[in-house]
């Protein structure tokens, strides 16, 4: 697949299912991964793969910190716990905030930012899909410490990655004119 294409005609799917990428492609999606910008070469961006019985640890994780929800709902307790099984594998999007003089925190989430489309066009290129999901269970202390992770890291989504099942997600016709503006 031409790379601008790829770019063009990439689109998170509707619904996932198996299979996922395999342990050797999955080591050239975390190489892509890692060609991201990223100032200083500080490698701020790290990746959890979720797959297997994975899936099952991190249903319990998001299902122990709903139960410690005040005001939710018994069908919103059960949509955290179902989350991980939407997809046969997860990546959890991980920052880890390095202390530098000319490269601030946002910098370094841009960073992880630009490695998940990476991952997402690797994939692409491969013929698998992803969606890119975050909402509460990102951006979150609670399961930040559950999955161990230290108080300069940060979780920013879950790319949830398999098979595109159904049909895809129509990709608008954007008028550039809307979003460009000429100095």
């Amino acid at each position: 697949m031409d790379a601008l294409d790829n770019i063009l005609k990439r689109v998170s799917a509707r619904e996932l299912a198996e299979p996922h990428p395999t342990k050797s492609e999955m080591e050239k999606v975390y190489k892509a991964a890692l060609r991201a910008p990223d100032h200083a070469w500080l490698r701020p961006s790290s990746f959890i793969e979720v797959k297997g019985d994975g899936l099952n640890k991190l249903s319990n994780i998001f299902l122990e910190y709903a139960k410690n929800q005040t005001d939710i709902t018994d069908q919103i307790i059960q949509k955290y716990k179902n989350a991980p099984f939407r997809a046969p594998m997860i990546i959890i999007l991980v920052n880890t905030f390095k202390e530098h003089p000319k490269v601030p925190a946002i910098e370094q989430k841009l960073s992880t930012a630009t490695a998940a489309q990476n991952i997402m066009l690797a994939l692409n290129t491969m013929n698998y899909s992803s969606i890119w999901r975050t909402g509460k269970l990102a951006f979150n202390k609670e399961i930040q410490k559950k999955l161990n992770l230290s108080d300069n890291q940060e979780i920013l989504g879950y790319l949830y990655i398999g098979t595109s099942i159904g049909e895809n997600k129509k990709i608008p016709n954007l008028d550039i004119d809307n979003f460009v503006s000429y100095l």
